[in-house]
């Protein structure tokens, strides 16, 4: 069941800025920056930078990631009051891989309205640009930083049709690129956008087998904030989910049901739905 908005209050709204170039904003932004009573910034500093900018005197006041569950309790009572609140980010739109959605959650549960301000998001920019023709996407945001873990999650993605984007830090490009290619295969499509919008931008599409080569050819590529998209796996179809029936039989003979699809669809690169339901049915037939 839904919750019901309170008619004539105070408003959150999520409103996107820029990931870069602090001439993308809209002038929808600017007018709910300036309009509203409080602003809640993941980092007031930077926040600060894009409201002189722009000529606005803006409340500030810090929602991050840690303090963002008694922040949403602050912005509930703030609306209570009938202040409306502005919720930022560092960069590009809140709740997207950076803090807000707790905020937006206790708001919406408490019956307050929350308004999209719709803008920058670094996902859109790259997507953009990436020439793949699949209008599919699943943003996995940051993949986790142990080495097995993020094995473990790519693996899981490997059977996916859908174009896969992710965020990555500097510090950990080369090894996640390396692990990339390792679990999807190294024939697939990756375009990598780094600084979106910024001095040194740069979009750059390879295979994954070229694309640690090109990242260590020269070490301003490995440097600032990236976005990768890898192509997603070819479609499997049905009738060829039978050629897999070898493999199945022999994993399923050693581990459980889902087991032995993960390690299928590694082994393979075919879809773990289709590989999931063809297993299914050999269990079946069993």
């Amino acid at each position: 069941m839904g919750t019901e908005t309170k008619a004539g209050t105070a408003t959150l709204y999520v409103v996107a800025t820029p990931i870069g170039n602090l001439s993308d904003i809209t002038l929808r932004a600017l007018e709910v920056l300036k309009s509203v009573h409080v602003i809640a910034a993941e980092d007031t500093r930077m926040t600060s930078r894009l409201l002189e900018r722009h000529g606005i005197a803006g409340k500030l006041m810090a929602v991050h990631e840690h303090n963002e569950r008694a922040s949403a309790e602050r912005i509930a009572g703030l609306l209570a009051e009938g202040q409306s609140v502005a919720l930022v980010s560092d960069a590009g739109t809140p709740a997207i891989s950076d803090p807000g959605a707790k905020v937006v959650a206790a708001v919406r549960d408490a019956g307050y309205p929350v308004v999209p301000v719709p803008g920058p998001s670094a996902v859109v920019a790259a997507l953009s640009a990436a020439g793949f023709e699949n209008s599919r996407f699943l943003f996995c945001g940051f993949l986790p930083a142990r080495a097995g873990e993020r094995r473990g999650a790519l693996a899981d993605l490997a059977g996916e049709p859908a174009t896969l984007v992710f965020y990555e830090a500097p510090h950990r490009v080369v090894e996640c690129v390396t692990d990339l290619c390792a679990a999807l295969g190294g024939d697939r499509a990756i375009v990598f956008a780094r600084e979106l919008t910024k001095i040194h931008e740069t979009i750059h599409r390879c295979r994954l087998d070229e694309a640690v080569a090109w990242l260590e050819a020269d070490d301003n590529r490995q440097r600032g904030e990236f976005v990768l998209l890898v192509a997603g796996a070819p479609e499997t179809g049905d009738d060829d989910a039978a050629d897999f029936d070898g493999t199945l039989k022999i994993l399923l003979d050693e581990l459980p049901l889902k087991q032995a699809v993960a390690l299928a669809v590694k082994l393979t690169g075919g879809s773990r739905n289709v590989l999931y339901e063809r297993a299914l049915a050999l269990k079946d037939g069993e």
